[in-house]
């Protein structure tokens, strides 16, 4: 019925997206996996979007576009009542986009932490761009990161590391590793390590 009232369903994608996550800016790549539209139909409706006034964008950050909701315009509230309770992807990856990059990664080997930070970060410096931690295959994480470059048209730094070497640094808090996850997205995390301690920590504070 909502795809009826706004004439197309990739539109309705990205009010849901945008309405939901008011203070988040995506760039078109991420946009696309995470409606699961194609980029044609993701240009198009955002060009249709920025032109009413919806949406704004920006390309101050790593001279990539950013897109993220307008919440000066003037229909913007009656328009996030509409979306807000509608099944969305949010700004914490949902079941779908979490399986995606569990796919993605299997051919890697045994995954157990995968993170993004640095350029994949809205431009944030990084001492990497991507974080694999487990018992991986070197030569498909290679593939797996030129894949990514094409994707994001970028040169992207990565690291590998074992499981019991990242533990061993992140427990010790590690610069490297301090550094990385101080501006990152978790793409993956097996264990919930990552989650397990910022659990720990919001209780102690």
């Amino acid at each position: 019925m909502i795809d009826t009232l706004f004439g197309s369903k990739t539109r309705v994608k990205l009010l849901h997206l945008f309405l939901n996550n008011p203070s988040r800016s995506f760039y078109v790549r991420e946009i696309t996996r995470k409606i699961d539209e194609q980029i044609n139909s993701v240009r198009r409706e955002l060009a249709n979007l920025q032109g009413i006034g919806i949406v704004k964008s920006d390309s101050s950050n790593n001279n990539r576009l950013y897109y993220e909701v307008n919440q000066e315009y003037v229909h913007f509230k009656p328009l996030k009542a509409i979306f807000e309770d509608q099944s969305v992807t949010r700004e914490v990856p949902g079941a779908k986009v979490a399986n995606d990059w569990q796919k993605r990664l299997k051919p890697l080997g045994d995954v157990r932490l995968a993170v993004f930070s640095g350029k994949l970060v809205k431009g944030s410096p990084s001492t990497a761009d991507v974080l694999l931690v487990g018992n991986i295959n070197k030569t498909q994480a290679k593939r797996f990161i030129k894949e990514l470059e094409e994707e994001e048209r970028l040169t992207l730094n990565y690291a590998v590391m074992p499981y019991d070497d990242f533990y061993y640094r992140f427990s010790i808090k590690d610069r490297f590793v301090v550094e990385l996850l101080a501006r990152s997205t978790v793409i993956l995390d097996e264990d919930s390590i990552l989650a397990a301690t910022a659990t720990t920590n919001h209780k102690a504070t």
